[in-house]
């Protein structure tokens, strides 16, 4: 049985209230009963902790108020210890149904130590996979596919030939690696003519790709993602992109061939950057954002498309949506400098 004291050690917080207080189960602010620990990380959550009926909770020092009447855990990253908490409550098992007669496993494949693989999966020629990795239904890897220890490849995946993905990479459902880059040369006649995608991918360890999210090949050389780097649902990643360590993308984000995002960036839904851009460490991108240019800098943020520095956008944006407003005072100002022409004219 989890107590508040034992998450809290877990979680390296501080304890205020009851420390013996017995933890069951992990729910939002306003669904958390009885037994449960939930979290408060934003203040406009406030509203429901008086209702909560939560044992514990876990918050930052700055949100904690003596009159709080449940256990509190204070925490400086909330987040972090909402994940190090639902581990703890729920440790993450897999069950992957087995049959080595619905698999096709090639002869000269290379499979480690407590390996699974699920039923109606191949596994191709010279494919090499890590200890401890596991890989769902459905599943086709191709030849000369490399796969670290520790990964989860859920199910209807498709690594194409000689992709390369490091340790502890979690690939989700339908994802497709290594499909062929958008290459085609115009011809005289008005046709275009196929350019063959040689090269190949290179995802290195603790990467998360999310469900349905495409990564093309190299053209020539290598499309490489980076240590740590999270990719969402949905997201397309052209030939030879480079995606830096730990560069998180949120869904329907796409990026154009041979451009590359520095380590740290941050880039927000449906943002689109065009090709053979390179961006600095530390930017941040908007939700809906165009990129149409390089970005030098490190640490900045930007917005609007075509994308611009956040804050000239926001002042930019105050003013876009007072020009109706603006437009009837210019009309209403050059009708007054008429008429005071016309009486001077006079």
């Amino acid at each position: 049985m989890l107590t508040v004291g034992k998450i809290a050690a877990l979680v390296g917080g501080d304890v205020r209230g009851n420390a013996a207080t017995p933890i069951e189960g992990f729910n939002s602010i306003d669904k958390a009963s009885q037994g449960d620990i939930t979290f408060l990380s934003n203040e406009k959550y406030l509203k429901h902790l008086n209702d909560s009926t939560a044992s514990a909770i876990l918050m930052h020092p700055k949100s904690y108020d003596v009159s709080i009447e449940q256990a509190c855990i204070l925490v400086d990253n909330v987040y972090v210890a909402i994940a190090d908490t639902i581990e703890a409550l729920a440790p993450f098992t897999i069950k992957i149904p087995v049959d080595t007669n619905l698999s096709h496993i090639a002869e000269t494949a290379h499979i480690g130590e407590d390996v699974k693989i699920g039923v109606f999966t191949t596994i191709s020629r010279e494919v090499e996979i890590g200890d401890n990795t596991k890989i769902h239904a459905h599943v086709f890897v191709g030849e000369g596919v490399t796969i670290g220890k520790g990964c989860i490849i859920y199910p209807g995946v498709r690594l194409y030939d000689n992709v390369h993905i490091g340790d502890n990479v979690i690939i989700h459902a339908n994802a497709v690696i290594g499909s062929d880059g958008f290459g085609f040369a115009p011809q005289r006649d008005g046709t275009f003519k196929k350019i063959p995608q040689i090269g190949d991918v290179i995802i290195e360890n603790n990467v998360e790709i999310g469900a349905n999210t495409v990564i093309d090949r190299a053209a020539v050389g290598s499309t490489i993602i980076r240590e740590g780097v999270k990719l969402d649902n949905l997201i397309q990643v052209a030939h030879n992109v480079e995606i830096g360590a730990h560069t998180v993308m949120a869904a329907q984000v796409g990026v154009a061939g041979s451009t590359k995002l520095g380590k740290h960036c941050q880039v927000g839904g449906q943002a689109g950057i065009v090709g053979h851009l390179n961006i600095a460490d530390q930017t941040r991108i908007q939700a809906q954002s165009g990129m149409i240019k390089s970005v030098k800098e490190p640490g900045t943020k930007w917005y609007g498309y075509p994308a611009i520095d956040y804050n000239n956008y926001l002042k930019s944006f105050a003013i876009y949506k007072n020009l109706p407003d603006l437009q009837s005072r210019i009309k209403e100002l050059e009708k007054r400098l008429q008429e005071l022409q016309q009486s001077l004219d006079k």
